[in-house]
């Protein structure tokens, strides 16, 4: 299992519940997508309450990180790979 430390990410919303996390990101973006709890990304496993979600805005992925002790964070990495895979692998909501 990967660290997302060891990534280079930008915090959007830190210290949240769940729920403002998907409320944030389907306010916020306008391609979006729901994949399941334990979906893996960069390594690393997304977890959190469904719907989970994941936007994407040019090469970037946004998405819901829950750190344990530390709470829940809305995170952007830019990954062209990761871009393409959720939009193979993730279901389209909007």
């Amino acid at each position: 299992m990967g660290c997302i430390e060891e990534l280079n990410y930008e915090i959007l919303l830190s210290k949240v519940r769940f729920k403002e996390c998907s409320t944030f990101i389907s306010s916020n973006y306008d391609e979006y997508y729901q994949v399941q709890p334990g979906y893996r990304m960069m390594n690393v496993f997304i977890i959190g309450v469904p719907p989970i979600y994941v936007a994407v805005d040019g090469n970037n992925i946004i998405f819901p990180y829950t750190k344990p002790c530390h709470g829940t964070f809305v995170l952007t990495i830019h990954s062209p790979e990761e871009v393409e895979k959720i939009k193979k692998t993730g279901k389209l909501v909007k």
